[in-house]
């Protein structure tokens, strides 16, 4: 595998992202597991489609993630089987999505090989490996792939993907109407009706965790939607003092991986820059918070460093 996930710039195109941690239970199909048991059991591979790649490389600013494209054949089966058990033995330190063949040719044709697995770190490919790869071994690579996480300072956790047992179907018509139209409208790339949908939930329960996650989350995608890096960065170089081009430049890296970078650009300009720009930048820093998640410890370091600049 290749160990140098360095990160480099490119343009961020999010079209038809969705949040992974949302996904899973609300609108995913289940994945398929050898291991069953009563009840319903946590799981952190969820099934997805091609348009929704982007948010596993968005995940893997957190933990390592691996993008499996599987057929229907037994050497599909083994893979999948063994890398959930694998991938699930790591209680979220790093997740897998899967695409099956069947129902996304085109990505099947670009594959070539299948099964094939690429892991993904802080926003960029690191490795790939097929049905070359033995078996018995997976899990092996998966560890290794956490210890190159490791190495790189990407040693966060997430929430289960999904819930896998029987139960899960009987839980989802739980979802609310306007969470469900949010998600439907994600899957089909339709940012603004899937912020409406949130914000619509939102004035029916001020209180919603997961509706203002959801907002938060589609906003930055939208932001970000088809942006040239390279134009940003140098804007925000070029303009020090502008807290549009700052704000802007946090969104790329949080959404690129670089979520640090992306933390510590606007509590610099916070420390700096004093008036009206000042509390925009407070303000977007919060909502990046929100979006990487209070469990990840660089948003708490952070926010100890965002208190310094206040007071």
């Amino acid at each position: 595998m290749n160990d140098n996930p360095s990160a480099n710039d490119r343009s961020v195109n999010a079209h038809g992202a969705v949040d992974l941690s949302g996904l899973a239970e609300e609108s995913a199909p289940a994945p398929r597991t050898d291991q069953q048991s009563p009840g319903t059991q946590d799981s952190w591979v969820v099934a997805v489609a091609p348009q929704q790649l982007q948010q596993i490389v968005q995940l893997s600013a957190q933990v390592p993630a691996l993008v499996l494209i599987h057929g229907d054949d037994v050497t599909s089966e083994q893979f999948v089987s063994t890398l959930e058990k694998a991938v699930d033995a790591h209680q979220g330190r790093i997740v897998m999505a899967t695409i099956n063949a069947a129902s996304a040719p085109e990505i099947a044709e670009q594959a070539g090989k299948l099964p094939v697995v690429t892991a993904f770190l802080s926003g960029q490919p690191i490795g790939e490996f097929d049905s070359s790869a033995p078996v018995d071994q997976l899990s092996e690579v998966v560890g290794q792939i956490l210890q190159l996480a490791t190495q790189n300072g990407v040693t966060g956790t997430v929430p289960p993907q999904s819930q896998r047992g029987g139960q899960e179907q009987e839980a989802e018509p739980e979802l609310p109407p306007l969470h469900r139209k949010a998600h439907e409208a994600l899957e089909s790339g339709d940012y603004d009706g899937a912020a409406d949908a949130f914000a619509e939930a939102l004035k029916e329960k001020p209180d919603d965790a997961e509706a203002k996650l959801g907002l938060a989350r589609v906003q930055l995608m939208k932001r970000t939607q088809d942006v040239d890096v390279a134009a940003v960065r140098q804007r925000a170089a070029d303009n020090m003092d502008d807290v549009q081009a700052q704000t802007d430049v946090a969104d790329v890296d949080v959404l690129g991986g670089h979520v640090e970078d992306a933390f510590q650009r606007l509590i610099r300009y916070i420390q700096t820059h004093p008036g009206e720009g000042r509390e925009t930048a407070r303000k977007h820093l919060v909502e990046l918070f929100s979006i990487v998640g209070d469990q990840d410890p660089r948003v708490a370091t952070a926010r100890k460093k965002l208190a310094t600049a206040l007071f």
